[in-house]
């Protein structure tokens, strides 16, 4: 609604940007994210997961290992397929170089299962590199036709997870806690009530067997996804091969996580404790702190 976009705007916490529907989180709406994301990284590194960084650019190759995965994904996809520009000829301004074509298109990450799990593959031999606990701080892009800032936007910032596990059990369980980590920030640093669940299959994570999810209410009444926790089963481990040696000898194949959440927290937060006379913010992630004076 327009009271929304005048509450950020007001509030100073993003900017328009000159490619479409992307944003310009300005210097208040950065601090907020630092804000959620300390708060959040804190809990993530308890669970015994760790911080890794992969490639912004995917092979085209890799989305298509996993058949639900490139079903769910392929239509918001950007397609990189040259390295370098030339100036037009004869004119102003350039163009792709035809003779710069890449051999195989990359494409820029709308999630990074993929190229996680081809690392995996290298990194998983035996039971004893299980579990494997990782998470990324990153920016990803999908390309979406209807934004708004914070919740829904083609690019924007998150923290994605991934676990590699010797049972189904193991996994299905790190998934629950993590969604439980998310709701302890989302009630406890943003003062935000969530109610948990689980999508139903048509609303599951594309390559998932199971998406847990929190929702918060906000003002109007409607229910906002705030973030999501998958049992991945072994969809992508099959996919990408990974299997490990277990403690008899035999070979297995790992069970899966992923979870994360995005900057859309930072839109629920303005939507649930702002009001008509502006910003309101609380006092765990507020930027700046009032005390007031008798």
């Amino acid at each position: 609604s327009q009271w929304y976009l005048d509450v950020i705007a007001a509030g100073d916490l993003v900017d328009s940007s000159p490619v479409r529907g992307c944003m310009v989180i300005k210097p208040t709406g950065m601090a907020l994210w630092e804000g959620l994301r300390d708060a959040l990284d804190a809990r993530i590194k308890a669970q015994g997961v760790q911080n890794a960084y992969f490639p912004l650019l995917i092979p085209v190759s890799f989305l298509s290992k996993e058949a639900e995965h490139v079903e769910g994904f392929a239509k918001e996809c950007a397609v990189v397929t040259h390295h370098r520009l030339r100036s037009v000829e004869g004119g102003v301004g350039v163009e792709p170089d035809p003779s710069a074509q890449l051999e195989e298109p990359l494409i820029v990450r709308p999630t990074s299962e993929t190229i996680i799990w081809h690392m995996f593959g290298r990194w998983i031999t035996s039971y004893r590199d299980l579990p494997l606990k990782v998470n990324q701080w990153a920016n990803v892009l999908r390309w979406e036709l209807r934004t708004r800032p914070f919740l829904r936007s083609a690019e924007f910032l998150w923290q994605e997870g991934h676990t590699a596990h010797a049972s189904a059990e193991e996994a299905d369980a790190l998934a629950r806690t993590m969604l439980d980590e998310y709701a302890g920030v989302c009630e406890r640093v943003l003062a935000l009530p969530v109610v948990r669940g689980a999508k139903s299959a048509s609303e599951r994570f594309a390559g998932a067997e199971e998406t847990y999810t929190i929702e918060g209410l906000m003002q109007n009444g409607w229910a906002l996804q705030c973030g999501t926790a998958h049992f991945l089963g072994q969809n992508f481990a099959r996919a990408f091969d990974v299997q490990y040696q277990s403690a008899d000898g035999g070979r297995e194949l790992v069970w899966a996580t992923s979870w994360g959440v995005t900057t859309r927290l930072l839109g629920a937060l303005v939507m649930v404790h702002s009001d008509d006379n502006g910003l309101v913010l609380p006092p765990a992630v507020a930027p700046m702190q009032v005390v007031l004076l008798p």
